[in-house]
């Protein structure tokens, strides 16, 4: 053995079916609803002096999200405006959207990221009806929704995949191919949902259907607004050619940290790290770039901080390899965050006024989301916590200085640090403790964002978010009430240091991120959308390996042993 490095493909698993819903320009999508006059019209979402997002009307009047307002009207004078700094009404709507896809889940793995997407792992729905298939009668097949009631389900024609198709053709694939057929179903089931969610709710949508969330995402975007894509791609070969032609910044968990260091290495030259740029580099030639390997990225993107694993993982990436499971519903929210625009806050008395005003409503969010009746309380009307957040972010968004290039930077610098246990005292005042909240946790968090000494504020945005729920936590000392199957089953979770996703954020965290294609890095902290465990599975051999273990397990395969 001579040493050379054997640049192994990962190990591909492909029998499950994903499906990816968007829904179009979400936030217009609730105003039209309310007022359907402004569907005709080109219209804008503003929060503060900031357009947020704007329906495809203004998009086609090349009126893009994130431009200042008075940009916006400068090209295009016509632009309807609505005030959209209220959160109240996307949230009501996306849950209600979510609730509807969830109620068709039979395995509970449907997973909801942001406001406006939706990932449902319909394996064993898709495995049932494959055992139902009538081949001799595919025109006038049915899909059956339930195991159990052979008449809930819908009537479809399966002589062809619904929607749009990228990958194989039909002439280039066997008809019988439980790969194909698979697919087949998906897609229809996939036509079925967005056809409900139009006429029982008037939300359009698009879909991607394929065999893992960053290949169903992927394609999903390929066929807006309104419409569907089925990746039909039979071989590895298949799917690598498929990943092979985007650009790494638009392959989800590629975050903009992750980006920036290997476009860097690729081009030989240092590009500046400053959030949203244009990327480059294809997958492909990221894949066969003669440095690159699974234990080459480990070193190459990890260091303090950095997800375990991330070089096998990201090496996976660049193959369309994806492992991550879609998380089952859970009626906690994952996270719960506030925020707010300005026009510039520049000093520390300013920045504490807001931080107070945003932390009072964090805690009232709190109260309501994670507390419920305590019916064994001695106090009528008492509450109890269903879950208690570990983590608590300060996220913020500064102007461009005056010097900038005209190329505005809207991303996200953030800190975090433990939540403050007397957060969950529930007799005491909300506004005394967000005074309190503010002094011990997010001025110190605000000055570890202050990048250089001396450096002058001009804040543009500031989210205090709190996260890493541990779910069945009370307020006895002793755990009474406590879930023990539970806490097991969430330890890895509440122990592993918790990262930030830069792109697979909570409900909150998608103000100014309606779709994909224009998706901008919301924190820089770190870069993996999908979740991390302190086990990883190896991409080539599949077996699943200790974090700490893998980059030496990696080096095995590379050696060719």
């Amino acid at each position: 053995m001579d040493g050379k490095v054997v640049k192994r493909p990962p190990k591909r698993k492909e029998d499950r079916i994903i499906l990816q819903f968007d829904y179009d320009c979400f936030y217009a999508q609730v105003f039209e609803n309310k007022n359907p006059a402004l569907r005709s019209k080109p219209l804008g979402i503003k929060q503060k002096n900031i357009l947020a997002t704007c329906n495809y009307n203004a998009r086609r009047r090349n009126v893009k999200k994130l431009m200042l307002i008075s940009e916006a009207k400068k090209i295009c004078p016509d632009l309807v405006l609505v005030d959209g700094e209220d959160l109240t009404p996307f949230r009501d709507v996306s849950k209600t959207l979510f609730n509807f896809l969830r109620s068709h889940s039979w395995n509970g793995k449907a997973e909801r990221l942001g406001f406006d997407e939706v990932f449902l792992d319909v394996t064993d729905i898709i495995d049932y009806n494959m055992s139902c298939l009538n081949r001799t009668s595919m025109a006038e097949s049915f899909f059956y929704l339930s195991s159990k009631d052979p008449e809930l389900g819908f009537p479809c024609d399966l002589t062809s995949i619904a929607g749009c198709v990228v990958g194989a053709t039909v002439e280039d694939v066997d008809l019988e191919s439980p790969t194909y057929l698979r697919h087949l179903l998906g897609s229809h089931f996939a036509q079925y949902l967005r056809l409900r969610l139009e006429q029982d709710f008037g939300y359009t949508s698009t879909c991607g259907i394929s065999t893992n969330k960053l290949l169903s995402k992927l394609v999903g975007s390929k066929n807006k607004p309104r419409n569907q894509t089925t990746l039909l791609a039979l071989t590895d070969d298949d799917i690598v050619s498929f990943v092979d032609g985007h650009k790494l910044r638009n392959i989800a968990g590629m975050g903009s940290k992750i980006t920036h260091v290997l476009e860097s290495h690729i081009m030989t030259k240092e590009l500046e790290d400053t959030g949203p740029f244009d990327s480059h580099v294809t997958a492909r030639e990221a894949r066969l770039h003669p440095t690159i390997s699974p234990s080459f990225l480990e070193v190459l993107l990890g260091g303090p901080g950095a997800e375990r694993g991330i070089g096998s993982r990201v090496w996976g990436f660049l193959h369309g390899v994806d492992p991550t499971e879609v998380k089952e519903a859970n009626d906690v929210p994952s996270q719960i965050s506030i925020e707010d625009t300005y026009g510039g806050l520049q000093t520390i008395p300013r920045i504490t006024e807001e931080l107070h005003k945003l932390s009072c409503s964090l805690i009232r969010r709190m109260r309501v989301d994670l507390t419920i009746l305590d019916h064994g309380s001695d106090i009528p009307g008492g509450q109890k916590w269903i879950a208690r957040p570990r983590t608590l972010r300060l996220s913020t968004r500064s102007w461009p200085k005056s010097d900038a290039s005209q190329t505005r930077d809207f991303s996200r610098v953030s800190r975090s640090g433990p939540l403050p246990s007397f957060l969950f005292d529930l007799k005491a005042d909300i506004d005394e403790l967000a005074q309190q909240l503010v002094a011990e946790a997010l001025l110190p968090l605000l000055r570890r964002l202050q990048s250089e000494k001396g450096q002058t504020w001009n804040l543009q945005l500031i989210n205090i978010c709190a996260a890493n729920m541990v779910a069945g936590a009370t307020d006895d000392k002793t755990g009474a009430g406590r879930d023990i199957a539970v806490m097991f089953k969430k330890q890895d979770e509440v122990l592993a240091p918790w990262r930030i996703a830069s792109n697979a954020t909570g409900e909150d965290e998608k103000l100014a991120k309606d779709e994909m294609e224009d998706d901008i890095s919301e924190d820089l902290d770190s870069d993996i959308s999908w979740e991390a465990s302190d086990s990883s599975i190896c991409v080539t051999c599949g077996h699943s390996i200790p974090s700490f273990a893998l980059p030496a397990h990696v080096r095995y395969h590379e050696l060719g042993e």
